[in-house]
């Protein structure tokens, strides 16, 4: 949480010219219910398979070309059965690291400006614990990327550069290049 999964990830997309796709979306327009409505009526365990036959299906859309970034959860990392399938995949996978007072100050600010209540914003030691915890799984990822103190938009461009990723090129109906 907070670290800027989906502000970077549209940035990359936009920067790409790629489409942008947040894997709980995917989720909830497939179980056609909201993320928290599925923990609350299903539990957890019903959301973590959705979340790997997403991790699972978005991977071999990726595999088989498909030209997009995509955020995945907090937590999709941590299940062991979608780390195993990110670990063996050929996409790249960032980690967006920060310290986790930033974190929590990102999170405090989103929950304010959104009107939205995290259960794990109550606590800064239990979000901290969390962090902790999940961090150890987060440094899985294939590239890890510094963002202390930096905008959306220099993250992106820095994942571009270092994944030597290309800007797909649209042309105009005037035949113009963007």
């Amino acid at each position: 949480m907070g670290a800027g999964k989906t502000s970077v990830g549209r940035a990359l997309a936009r920067h790409l010219n790629w489409a942008f796709e947040d894997l709980d979306e995917r989720i909830e327009r497939l179980e056609r219910r909201t993320v928290p409505e599925i923990f609350r009526e299903s539990g957890e365990s019903a959301f973590r398979r959705a979340e790997h036959a997403a991790v699972r299906d978005v991977l071999t859309e990726l595999e088989g070309g498909a030209v997009k970034v995509v955020a995945l959860g907090g937590g999709a990392f941590v299940q062991e059965s979608n780390a195993a399938l990110l670990g063996t995949s050929s996409v790249p996978t960032v980690f967006l690291d920060a310290p986790v007072e930033e974190l929590w100050q990102r999170c405090l600010k989103q929950a304010g400006e959104t009107g939205t209540e995290r259960p794990l914003l109550r606590s800064i030691d239990q979000f901290r614990e969390l962090f902790e915890t999940r961090r150890k799984h987060y440094l899985q990822a294939s590239h890890k990327i510094q963002t202390e103190g930096r905008a959306f938009e220099e993250i992106a461009a820095e994942i571009a550069a270092t994944l030597g990723l290309k800007k797909i090129e649209i042309r105009t109906q005037q035949g113009e290049v963007e």
